[in-house]
């Protein structure tokens, strides 16, 4: 009988893991989707089954968990902490559609699937099912995935055009090799193509319901997992890729500040300057503070799930509240150790440079944006209604 990993012995296999992605990270980068062997190494250490419900031989793991394995992921590669917080968002988004199509989907020994949110692409109506055209960026994972979890449009003649999500197989989809970026560069988020792609009925979900927590899945029905909201999720999910770059940043400017001076100066040890201490005590009060907001999204999250409270509109509000102050305290620690680490930190093979980058690619994500989210909290404390449906 299979014994489901305690929380801690998941977070210890990934930080386990640290050393071998931060070897594979370079090589990451250089060639835009991430190594065989991390991807080895992960479903060695169970990862990809974090989020597949128990029956199929999965952990079901609490959003506090899926967040902290994520953010030991980025201490070792902040694309591969990425990629596999899309793959944990997007199977558990697998769990709500009806149990004949999560047989089908988890018939896979670890199983990868990613996922858009977006509906940037259409369908429309067909015997039996829909008929799917468009195209999908920023698909991370996708090549390295077996299935998609893809938002569309499906304009219906008789109820209007509705926002819809499909799953559909990565072999039906058309891969457009465009990911050539500043950041984030190993996740391998190209786009894709869906060309007249015929999805069954029993594959598609309406967004509606699923942002109202009413999902299609029977034999899940009772699983605190799968009684959370899909935003709140996946915000608590993504948060951790910050937090452990934060972490990374910190840890990448101690490993080098023995023996270093400050060029031009009197001081021939970086670790003597008053400035030095400064910088690591102000960064480390950034870190505390993301980790904060990481740590109360997730809670919040497996709490309310556990119990099976509803939601108000500022507590979903807050999730993103949090997820917007992660990615900007993450970026000012970050920043304020990238800007202690001197000239020679720009050469490609000193990690800073690379954490730098990734998280200026976080903070820049639409839902991730921390003005954004800012903003969106506050319109709610002022009592007026949201200004989008991604709550």
């Amino acid at each position: 009988m299979q014994t489901t990993p305690t929380s801690s012995e998941l977070v210890q296999r990934a930080s386990d893991m640290v050393p071998l992605l931060q070897k594979y990270a370079p090589w990451a980068e250089e060639n835009r989707r991430l190594a065989d062997e991390a991807l080895e190494a992960m479903a060695d250490a169970g990862l990809f089954r974090m989020r597949v419900p128990t029956r199929y031989g999965g952990y079901e793991s609490d959003v506090r968990t899926v967040s902290e394995v994520v953010a030991e992921l980025a201490r070792g590669d902040g694309s591969t902490s990425w990629t596999t917080a899309v793959w944990m968002i997007s199977t558990w988004i697998a769990g709500m559609f009806p149990d004949e199509v999560q047989d089908e989907i988890f018939a896979t020994p670890d199983v990868r699937v990613c996922g858009i949110l977006s509906p940037t692409a259409t369908a429309v109506p067909t015997d039996g099912g829909i008929v799917v055209n468009g195209r999908w960026a920023f698909n991370s994972g996708v090549q390295q995935s077996h299935w998609n979890t893809n938002a569309v449009i499906l304009i219906d003649p008789e109820t209007g055009p509705q926002p819809v999500m499909t799953a559909i197989p990565i072999a039906d989809l058309e891969i457009v090799d465009d990911w050539y970026t500043s950041g984030l560069r190993g996740s391998g988020s190209v786009s894709t193509v869906a060309r007249d792609v015929f999805v069954p009925l029993a594959r598609v979900l309406s967004m509606g319901p699923v942002l109202r927590e009413e999902y299609s899945s029977a034999l899940n029905a009772d699983s605190p997992v799968y009684r959370a909201p899909l935003l709140p999720t996946a915000c608590s999910t993504v948060s951790g890729t910050a937090m452990g770059l934060a972490r990374a940043a910190k840890e990448a400017f101690f490993e080098r500040l023995p023996g270093r001076k400050i060029s031009y100066t009197a001081y021939e040890s970086q670790r003597d300057a008053p400035l030095t201490h400064l910088q690591v005590a102000e960064a480390t009060v950034k870190i505390d503070e993301a980790e904060f907001h990481a740590r109360r999204a997730a809670a919040t999250v497996d709490a309310k799930a556990e119990a099976g409270e509803s939601w108000t509109l500022e507590e979903r509000a807050r999730v993103r509240l949090d997820m917007g102050a992660t990615c900007q305290r993450a970026k000012e620690a970050v920043d304020i150790l990238n800007t202690a680490s001197g000239g020679s930190s720009i050469y490609s093979h000193v990690p800073i440079q690379r954490i730098e980058r990734d998280v200026q690619t976080l903070n820049l994500h639409g839902v991730m944006h921390p003005n954004t989210n800012l903003e969106l909290y506050g319109r709610v404390l002022c009592g007026l209604e949201p200004n989008t449906h991604y709550l």
